[in-house]
């Protein structure tokens, strides 16, 4: 496996209840790694694929992101871009638009709003969620009552490792002292 690029710091963005569509975290931000891969002998996706299971995510699985906007109250969520571009909406309809490529790495924490705007043919995403929080549920606009998704995004567990660097990684430090 080749390993990731020396450290790479994630820039953090909180997001506040959207009103519409997802509650988001109240404490936790979402983390995007830039540049974490990149192509060689080993394919991005393998790349984040052995991270991820060597960190302690599991349930991983290779596709896109759903094209409308949904969220997770008992899981986090690493996304590692594998192939391609995309302009993903994170945070609900008032989220944040960002673009993404090949090689970065986007941590969402429970309850955070994801939605695909438009990609490029081809882009690929794994994902993988921190060990135990594999059974994860899929929530749209009004699929879950507000107070009950916000008491499920209050139980799960912070994850141990970051799904790149480990137990002594970034996610690990920042959302520590969020917490």
């Amino acid at each position: 496996m080749k390993k990731a690029r020396q450290l790479v710091e994630p820039k953090a963005f909180q997001f506040g209840p959207d009103g519409t569509d997802c509650p988001n975290n109240p404490s936790l931000p979402v983390l995007i790694y830039q540049e974490v891969f990149e192509a060689g002998a080993t394919s991005i996706a393998d790349q984040f694929e052995s991270a991820f299971h060597d960190n302690g995510w599991t349930g991983s699985w290779r596709w896109s992101v759903y094209d409308f906007h949904h969220y997770h109250s008992n899981a986090h969520e690493a996304l590692g871009v594998s192939k391609g571009s995309a302009r993903l909406q994170l945070g609900g309809s008032q989220g944040e638009v960002f673009d993404v490529s090949a090689g970065t790495l986007i941590i969402l924490p429970a309850g955070t709003g994801h939605k695909n705007l438009q990609a490029t043919p081809g882009f690929l995403v794994v994902g993988a969620y921190p060990n135990g929080q594999g059974h994860y549920n899929t929530n749209r606009n009004g699929s879950m009552d507000f107070d009950k998704a916000m008491a499920s995004i209050a139980r799960t567990p912070l994850p141990e490792n970051d799904p790149v660097y480990g137990p002594k990684g970034p996610l690990v430090r920042i959302w520590r002292e969020r917490q």
